[in-house]
């Protein structure tokens, strides 16, 4: 097996939050309660403290740099009291446990564990130890702020209330001029008698059209306008119809012959 390799269980794998202040309180008490196990307690500060406080034959308090010289160093029981800055230096200290770990979480430490959940691809179950929990901080109260005074508040009395000089509205008025009448006047209806005048038809004063005789050339004159189109030469006013001069042409229709062939034969 290589000494990096991990080997406990996910389940065997704890975090215990507890502020700096208690953790050698809480760090006694687990010793106590695995004083069959050999323990390793893994430290990045405080070494000289937490030496002079836990004085168990079965545990062993080394730092990461004495922890990473100790190859072939086992235990059952890891106890980090404290995390280190990287990912890679806790992992190294949880390749030391064959059993199980545990690790003393302060609230500003929490930053240096989501890397450690990450490398392992897991996250590590916390559980509350009763007696070395955090105290919970009182929630800041935020006094509300008074509301702004209105110029003029809403008062019981009238007298008080601002009077505005509100005059009553009144509708434009515009100078609608009467209807008149179009001087078209409606066509009656029946029974009705209309005032229109009937339309009269102008009146010209049209003179006879007389054959004053021939000219020179032979064409006839008239003493008005007039044209070949509707007198003869002589002045005689010509038909109203005259018939075609050109008639169509008549085409004999004469009967076919039987051919000889065609003949029923006796």
């Amino acid at each position: 097996m290589s000494n990096n390799q991990i080997s406990i269980k996910h389940n065997k794998h704890r975090v215990h939050p507890c502020p700096n202040d208690k953790k050698l309180s809480l760090l006694a008490q687990l010793i106590a309660q695995n004083s069959t196990l050999k323990t390793v307690v893994a430290v990045t500060n405080n070494i000289e403290l937490i030496k002079e406080a836990i004085t168990a034959d079965n545990v062993t308090i080394l730092d990461d740099e004495e922890l990473a010289k100790a190859t072939e160093l086992k235990c059952e029981l890891l106890i980090s009291y404290d995390l280190p800055s990287t990912a890679a230096t806790y992992m190294s200290r949880l390749a030391k446990a064959t059993d199980s770990a545990i690790v003393l979480l302060d609230i500003s430490e929490q930053k240096h564990l989501y890397p450690i959940e990450t490398l392992l691809g897991r996250v590590i179950k916390q559980e509350i130890v009763a007696g070395f929990e955090y105290e919970e901080q009182e929630k800041m109260k935020i006094a509300p702020k008074p509301a702004p005074k209105r110029e003029y508040a809403f008062n019981a009395n009238s007298d008080d209330k601002p009077k505005y000089d509100k005059k009553p509205f009144e509708k434009p008025k515009y100078d609608k001029k009467p209807f008149e009448k179009s001087s078209y006047d409606r066509p009656k209806r029946d029974g009705e008698s209309s005032e229109r005048k009937p339309f009269e038809k102008p009146k010209y004063d049209k003179k006879p059209n007389k054959f004053l005789g021939k000219d020179e050339s032979g064409k006839a004159k008239f003493s008005g306008k007039s044209g070949d189109r509707n007198h003869r030469h002589d002045g005689t006013k010509k038909e109203a119809y005259s018939p075609p001069k050109n008639v169509g042409r008549i085409i004999p229709i004469k009967a076919r012959k039987p051919r000889e062939d065609s003949k029923p034969s006796s």
